[in-house]
């Protein structure tokens, strides 16, 4: 028997380097492969690329859903402050798809859907191959998971798996192959007579029984973390905390469990011998068990003593559960940049979305992990549907004073997760726009076009603090912008329209045909969050003192070109 596991394409504004590795149908292989060796199974990512061929990107029109995003998104903009601007599929064509399954000829299919504004794509999938095929298509993952009747009650969709799905595909396919009970098989959803039937989500395998994921279907080539070839790696599953943004317990419960350190270095040794030289802990919260996570420190620090590895957590580390000797223990072992999740720097709102964090510990992590040498990047939300303006406004404040890059994760409502009980029942459409790309969800606080004008503020305050200065060094706004204006093209574009911002109170974007106002920015936001900043600490350690903002205004000449002496 053959068993095909696909991970769909990507539609949306952007994509990343490596947004997605199929790490969860890794695992799935691995699985099956030790429970039920005489099933074959081939995972083919038609996101990222098969064999030798990297799969590129097309420009799609953009969905009607989204159409209102052209009046944000008007042009192709070339500064350091752009946002998006097309629409495309990262991956493979449909076409090309169907025709890579039908040489393959599975007898079952396993589409992934992960992340809810992206399963159209697998449904697309399953139609496209439903044409041409009459084989049997099972979906799984986070998407289903949280909307498990739109996915089943699609025509194309056969079975589908909530929850983990380890345990469940190998009692599955037992079933597929013989007696075909499959209201015995936990987790399971599937139709009898056009009826759609979910089976109670079941117990998954010990995570410390699970093989490791197998990656031998993927080309590392495709998985790259600055030229070097990347894995994910995952230590445990589910998050003790309960942030209400969050619906990581819809997929993994609410116990928190971790594999033992002797199975995760294993896991790194081998991948290292395969030619993986950076690693990416994709775990919902690494470091809440701080022993375990100091001894996985010491035990990478003894066994890759030539320092030529690297280690990175792109989703995320709750420096609450950090310390001064584990921060120590994980620069010592490869890791080099923290990112962090502040959220918001208001208590307020971290009290309201049940986030058990401090300032006084995150300005303690920052401060700590900086003079370590970390690269920090720190995370806010913008537009959470309870949080004012004002709220926002003062968390970029607070952060523009760090020496971190901030990140702005615009706000979006994720389908079954807690906060999402306080809105009305949502649709088809809804659930397309979970994504940050759709500018977040206007509130009685706030208006769409506040959340794209801070969006594009916390990008000219990365701007700012991309300057280098030297570590304890402060200089003059009129200073860091001349040393940003030698930085490069973009770099001088962005001094530029800065200066431009400041006397015509518009932001402009640059185009192959010249400068575009932006008119969905608003300078309003832009002073609010600037009037009110003394300093802006820089990634390099030093700060940029900024004038009085009122003063700069009145002072500001009028046909001065960009080196007015008033900054």
């Amino acid at each position: 028997m053959r068993l095909l596991l696909i991970q769909p394409p990507v539609e949306d504004f952007y994509d990343t380097d490596i947004r997605l590795q199929p790490i969860g149908l890794c695992y799935l292989k691995s699985a099956v492969q030790k429970f039920l060796p005489d099933v074959e199974v081939i995972i083919r990512d038609f996101h990222r690329g098969n064999g030798d061929k990297l799969a590129g990107r097309k420009t799609l029109s953009i969905p009607k859903e989204l159409k209102y995003l052209k009046q944000f998104y008007p042009v192709a903009d070339k500064s350091p402050f752009s946002t998006f601007f097309e629409y495309f599929r990262f991956g493979a064509s449909y076409e090309d798809i169907v025709k890579d399954v039908k040489i393959l000829q599975p007898d079952l299919i396993g589409i992934s859907s992960l992340f809810s504004p992206y399963y159209r794509e697998a449904l697309k999938i399953a139609a496209a191959i439903k044409e041409t095929m009459n084989v049997p298509i099972l979906m799984g993952g986070s998407h289903v998971s949280a909307c498990p009747e739109l996915m089943l009650s699609d025509p194309n969709v056969d079975f589908i798996i909530r929850g983990e799905g380890e345990k469940p595909i190998c009692d599955f396919l037992e079933e597929f192959k013989n007696g075909k009970r499959y209201a015995t098989v936990d987790s399971l959803g599937w139709k009898e007579d056009g009826k759609m039937i979910f089976n109670p989500i079941g117990e998954n395998f010990s995570i410390r029984e699970l093989p490791p994921p197998d990656l031998t279907s993927l080309s590392k080539e495709h998985y790259l973390f600055e030229g070097k070839p990347m894995r994910f790696i995952i230590t445990s599953r589910s998050c003790p905390h309960r942030c209400s943004f969050c619906s990581v317990h819809t997929t993994f419960g609410t116990k928190y469990r971790r594999n033992t350190v002797e199975n995760v270095l294993n896991e790194i040794k081998e991948s290292y011998q395969l030619g993986y030289r950076v690693f990416d802990f994709e775990d919902d919260n690494l470091t809440f068990f701080k022993p375990e996570m100091k001894e996985l420190c010491e035990e990478l620090i003894r066994n890759f003593p030539e320092k030529d590895v690297q280690f990175v957590a792109m989703n995320g580390i709750s420096y609450i559960s950090l310390d001064s000797e584990l921060l120590v223990l994980m620069k010592k072992a490869g890791f080099t940049n923290l990112n962090l999740a502040l959220v918001s720097s208001d208590k307020l709102v971290r009290e309201t979305t049940k986030r058990p964090h401090t300032i006084e510990k995150y300005l303690q992590i920052v401060k700590e992990g900086f003079e370590l040498g970390f690269q920090i990047t720190s995370y806010q939300i913008l537009g959470l549907p309870m949080e004012t303006l004002d709220s926002m406004i003062q968390t970029l404040q607070f952060n523009a004073g760090q020496p971190v890059l901030m990140g702005a994760s615009l706000f979006y409502l994720t389908p079954n997760s807690p906060i999402a009980a306080g809105f009305p029942e949502r649709n088809e459409s809804d659930v397309f726009l979970s994504r940050l790309t759709s500018m977040a969800i206007p509130s009685e606080h706030f208006e769409r076009e506040d959340i794209y004008s801070l969006f594009i503020v916390t990008r000219i305050l990365n701007f700012l603090k991309s300057a280098t200065i030297p570590k304890g060094e402060t200089i003059f706004l009129s200073d860091a912008l001349s040393i940003l204006e030698k930085s490069g093209v973009r770099s001088l574009i962005g001094v530029e329209l800065f200066h431009k911002l400041i006397k015509e109170k518009v932001l402009l974007a640059s185009t192959t045909q010249g400068e575009v106002p932006l008119e969905k920015f608003r300078y309003s936001i832009f002073e609010r969050v600037f009037c009110n900043i003394k300093e802006i600490a820089t990634l390099s350690g030093g700060k940029i003192l900024l004038p009085d903002w009122k003063e700069t205004e009145s002072s500001f000449p009028q046909n001065s070109d960009v080196h007015s002496s008033s900054f």
